[in-house]
């Protein structure tokens, strides 16, 4: 049981690594001579210099930033519930309350990394190719998913 519970705390930690990463990092996108991200959309200039403008120019960069920023406050909720529970749950209960957080978490990532799917060509201009913080955010996805089961079909043992 106690190898159980390791793997799982193992696993809910991978997917929250992931969702920090992918988050944070500048490389949503990326061209020869640009890369931009959820926050900033930096390109080098002819001359050699490197110009980053704000993601300031539409609702759907802010809301792929906030349902992100969502995915790892309820991935971080989600580990803070489990701890909880562990020791408060009766023998024989479920961790409900901590996978669907997990759940919502994921589903969170998908969102926005599915409108960052549709929408990026307005935010990147050229041709680009999606960078490795946008696979992160997909890799991130199914990882806090099966956590996020894992967590419901889960029972408390002594």
């Amino acid at each position: 049981m106690l190898l159980l519970l390791l793997g799982i705390i193992l696993l809910h930690l991978a997917a929250l690594v992931l969702l920090f990463v992918s988050t944070i990092v500048s490389v949503w996108s990326t061209s020869e001579t640009s890369t931009s991200d959820l926050w900033r959309n930096c390109s080098t200039a002819v001359n050699g210099e490197y110009h980053c403008n704000p993601a300031s120019t539409g609702e759907w960069i802010q809301a792929v930033q906030a349902v992100m920023i969502l995915s790892i406050i309820f991935s971080c909720l989600s580990l803070l519930l489990f701890f909880c529970q562990l020791f408060t749950l009766q023998k024989g209960g479920r961790f409900f309350l901590t996978g669907t957080f997990q759940i919502l978490a994921s589903l969170f990532v998908m969102s926005g990394a599915i409108i960052y799917t549709v929408t990026s060509h307005y935010w990147v201009l050229g041709t680009y190719a999606f960078g490795y913080s946008y696979i992160l955010a997909w890799v991130a996805f199914p990882l806090a998913l099966i956590s996020g089961l894992i967590y419901v079909i889960l029972r408390k043992r002594e």
